[in-house]
């Protein structure tokens, strides 16, 4: 069931962790890593950073691993060579802390708004929602920097998945979901689309989108190309064929 989001009942925070995939992300993952080591403590949450890098030739990685010896709610997932943003989000989920009852993913290239975190835990912990999407296509969402090709491209995008599922934004790939909701679900992305796999799958009961403002990519290297739009084609494609054929 959908809702847009609207102030939640006081809730206690559960444990989480949300897994950020990087490949070449030096220029900006410390500054990350702390913004959201700020939201954490500045609301109260207990989460876990993990950062999934593929062996990324530029020391994303060892960055990372200085932060965790300094104390940083952070680890690092090293991977031996560039296998992806989708798997690296499903083995940082293998990967994080037992403890956490809510796991989730954001880019690390700060086009998604760390500081909404708070409330899409909130949303989980308060029991009304299992899945809490950051939205760009709902009231006070938003996109900034993008031409109007890539709007039209993202827009053509969430409108070919409607028929599957009631969430605006498919394509987000900012999400936190309870992490009991994933058991004995087989995720099988193609591409790095995993938010896609997690809401037509995922066993939730209601979902809430919170809307945030996108902002384009300001360092780091761009994964969307042509090959990533014909992967997104072909996982679409596979899940209407799993739906419908049955």
């Amino acid at each position: 069931m959908y809702e847009r989001y609207r102030a939640l009942p006081e809730a206690g925070y559960l444990k989480f962790s949300i897994v950020v995939p990087t490949y070449n992300e030096s220029a900006g993952i410390e500054k990350l890593v702390r913004r959201l080591t700020e939201v954490f403590q500045g609301a109260g949450l207990d989460g876990e950073i993990v950062v999934v890098d593929d062996n990324s030739p530029d020391g994303t990685g060892a960055i990372v691993d200085r932060l965790e010896r300094e104390g940083l709610p952070v680890r690092c997932l090293h991977r031996p060579g560039k296998m992806g943003l989708s798997s690296g989000v499903i083995d940082g989920w293998k990967f994080a802390r037992p403890a956490s009852e809510i796991v989730g993913a954001m880019d690390a290239d700060f086009s998604h708004d760390e500081t909404i975190l708070p409330k899409m835990a909130q949303a989980i912990a308060s029991g009304e929602y299992d899945l809490a999407i950051g939205s760009r296509y709902v009231r006070g969402g938003g996109i900034r920097n993008w031409p109007w090709r890539r709007k039209v491209t993202s827009l053509v995008a969430c409108w070919m998945a409607r028929p599957l599922t009631r969430v605006k934004d498919i394509t987000s790939g900012f999400f936190l979901v309870r992490r009991s909701a994933l058991d004995g679900v087989d995720l099988d992305p193609i591409g790095f689309k995993i938010g896609l796999e997690v809401v037509v799958k995922a066993k939730y009961r209601r979902f809430i989108e919170i809307p945030y403002v996108f902002t384009d990519r300001v360092a780091g290297e761009s994964k969307l190309n042509s090959r990533e739009i014909v992967n997104y084609l072909k996982q679409l494609g596979k899940m209407y064929r799993a739906r419908f054929a049955r």
